[in-house]
C-alpha cells in the first residue's frame, strides 16, 4: 500500500498498489469477459447498431409520417414500423445466417436459427469470407470480429430493418397493408440474404472482390430497384394524391432526417467491426459528402426554381449519405467532396428533369422518388468507389490483397469494372425476385387499397388519424362521422366524443 496525499480534501489515503505485471482488472479474463473479447470494439458495435436503428425507429416513422399527405401519415408511419418489428423475427430465426453463415450456393448461405445460448455467445466468425487461392490455400483468413455473435446478428440485422423501410419508401399511399405484411418478410428471405451474402457474407461477389464498404449495393441499390419494381405491380396513388401531395408536417421532416443523418455515423463508422482508424476515416467522409451534396442540390434549386427547397435539401442530404457509403472508408477527404457533388447533381438531375421526360418513369408512381435518392445514387457511390478507392487504406479492411481504384493505375483499373458487374447483378436479381413476389401476394391478396378507401386513406385503413380535425376538401369515413348511421356508438379503435 502506497500512502497519497489528495489535496481537495487535505488528507492522505492508502492506495492499492499494483504488483508488477499484474493485469488490471477490467482486462482479466472471466467467463463473461473472454480473452477474445475487446470491450472497446464491442461497446463501439453495439454503439454503432443502435445509432442505425435509431434511423429506422423512430427516424424514418417519423420522416415517413410527417413527408406525406395527412390523411396517410398513420399509414405511411405504421408501414415503417411493422417492417421494423417483422425483420427482427425472420432475422433470428433463419435470415442471418442465410446473411452470414456457413456457403450453402455462391450467392446464398445456409438458414438456420440465431437464438441458442452457444451460438450467440461465442465468438462472431463469417465462415465463409475466407479467401482462397485456386490450390485451395489461405489468401486471406475469415473475418473474426473481437465481439460475439450476438453482436454481430444486432448490428446487421438493423442494416436489414432499414433496407425494406426505405423500399417502403415508393409504395407510401396506397399499398395495402395485409399485402405489406406478407412482402416484408418473403423479400427479406430471397432478396436481401442473396444481396448481402453474395457482397458481405463471403459469396462470389464478395470473393472476386466487389467493394460495398457499408451497403451502397446491399442497401441502397437494392431498396431503390426493388421499391420502383414493386411501385410498378402495386400501381399508383389516387389521381389526385398525385397531383397534390404536400407534406404534412415539414418540421417533422427535418427531425426525421436529422436522426438519419447523425445515425449515418453508426451505418459507415460501424463497419469496419472495430473501432479502429478505418471506422474514423469513414465517419468523417460521411459528413463530407452528405454535407457537399445538400449544398449542391440547394444552389440547383435556387438556380433553376428561384427558391430553396428544405424537401430538396433532405433528398440532397439523403443522396450524399447514400452516395459515400461504398466507400465510406476507403476513400480520401477530397474524393468525398467530389462524390457529393456528384450526387447532389446527377440524382437531381434523374428527379427533377429525366424522370418528368420519360414516360416509362412517369407510368410508375414511386412515391418518395426512392429509386432516385437510394438506387441512383447508390449505384454512382459504388462505380465512383472503383474510381477512388485508395490502396492504404484498402489495406485496411478489405480481404482482397492491393485492391484500389482505377483513378491510382495498374489493376486498379479492373475494379471499376467489377463495380459495375455487381452492381448489375443486384439490379436484375431484385427486379426478378421482387416482381415475383408481388405477383404471388397478388394471388392471393389484393396489392392496392381499393379505390373507395384511397379516398379517405388512414381513417379507412387503421380506423385513426393522425390529427383530430378534418382535412379541408378530403373525404372521411362516413362510418365514423355521420351519427345517423350508428347512432354515436364508437367504431373500431376511434372514439366519437
Amino acid at each position: 500500500m502506497d500512502e497519497k496525499f489528495f489535496p481537495s480534501s487535505c488528507q492522505f489515503f492508502q492506495v492499492p498498489t499494483m504488483a508488477a505485471g499484474a493485469i488490471p482488472m477490467a482486462y482479466q479474463t472471466t467467463p463473461s469477459s473472454p480473452d477474445w473479447l475487446n470491450k472497446g470494439d464491442n461497446a463501439w458495435q453495439m454503439t454503432s447498431a443502435t445509432l442505425v436503428g435509431l434511423q429506422s425507429m423512430p427516424g424514418l416513422v417519423i420522416l415517413y409520417g410527417s413527408i406525406v399527405k395527412k390523411k396517410w401519415a398513420i399509414n405511411s408511419a405504421f408501414m415503417a414500423l411493422y417492417a421494423f418489428a417483422a425483420v427482427w423475427i425472420c432475422w433470428v430465426i433463419w435470415a442471418y445466417n442465410m446473411s452470414f453463415g456457413d456457403r450453402l450456393l455462391p450467392f446464398w448461405g445456409k438458414a438456420r436459427p440465431a437464438l441458442g445460448q452457444s451460438f450467440l455467445v461465442a465468438q462472431s466468425e463469417l465462415t465463409a469470407t475466407a479467401i482462397r487461392y485456386h490450390n485451395g490455400s489461405v489468401e486471406a483468413p475469415m473475418l473474426k470480429p473481437l465481439y460475439p455473435v450476438a453482436t454481430m446478428v444486432y448490428f446487421q440485422c438493423m442494416f436489414a430493418s432499414i433496407t425494406v423501410i426505405i423500399l417502403a419508401g415508393s409504395l407510401l399511399g396506397r399499398m395495402n397493408i395485409k399485402a405489406w405484411m406478407a412482402f416484408v418478410p418473403l423479400w427479406i428471405t430471397f432478396s436481401y440474404t442473396v444481396c448481402a451474402f453474395s457482397l458481405w457474407g463471403g459469396g462470389f461477389l464478395f470473393q472476386w472482390g466487389v467493394i460495398d464498404y457499408s451497403g451502397g449495393y446491399v442497401i441502397h441499390l437494392s431498396s431503390g430497384i426493388a421499391g420502383l419494381t414493386a411501385a410498378y405491380w402495386v400501381g399508383p396513388r389516387s389521381a389526385s394524391d398525385r397531383e397534390r401531395f404536400p407534406p404534412n408536417n415539414i418540421l417533422l421532416v427535418l427531425a426525421g432526417a436529422g436522426l438519419l443523418w447523425l445515425g449515418w455515423t453508426g451505418f459507415n463508422g460501424g463497419d469496419p467491426y472495430s473501432a479502429n482508424i478505418d471506422s474514423s476515416m469513414a465517419v468523417l467522409n460521411t459528413h463530407i459528402c452528405a454535407s457537399t451534396s445538400l449544398l449542391v442540390w440547394t444552389i440547383l434549386d435556387v438556380s433553376f426554381f428561384g427558391k430553396p427547397s428544405v424537401i430538396g435539401a433532405v433528398q440532397g442530404m439523403i443522396t450524399g449519405l447514400v452516395c459515400i457509403t461504398p466507400g465510406a472508408g476507403l476513400v480520401q477527404g477530397w474524393a468525398a467532396i467530389v462524390m457529393g457533388i456528384l450526387s447532389g447533381s446527377i440524382p437531381w438531375y434523374t428527379m427533377m428533369v429525366l424522370h418528368k421526360k420519360w414516360s416509362f418513369m412517369q407510368r410508375i408512381d414511386d412515391t418518395l422518388g426512392v429509386f432516385h435518392t437510394h438506387a441512383v445514387a447508390g449505384f454512382l457511390g459504388g462505380a465512383t468507389t472503383g474510381l477512388f478507392a485508395e490502396p492504404i487504406l484498402c489495406s485496411l479492411f478489405l480481404s482482397i490483397p492491393d485492391s484500389k481504384g482505377a483513378f491510382y493505375g495498374g489493376a486498379g483499373g479492373s475494379q471499376f469494372g467489377k463495380q459495375i458487374a455487381g452492381a448489375l447483378f443486384v439490379t436484375a436479381w431484385n427486379i426478378v425476385i421482387t416482381s415475383i413476389i408481388c405477383v404471388v401476394i397478388s394471388l392471393i391478396l389484393p396489392l392496392r387499397i381499393a379505390d373507395q378507401e384511397l379516398l379517405i386513406g388512414d381513417d379507412a385503413v387503421h380506423g385513426e388519424e393522425a390529427y383530430a380535425i378534418w382535412a379541408e376538401g378530403e373525404l372521411n369515413d362516413i362510418t365514423h362521422h355521420n351519427e345517423s348511421t350508428h347512432s354515436g356508438v364508437s367504431v373500431g379503435v376511434t372514439q366519437n366524443v
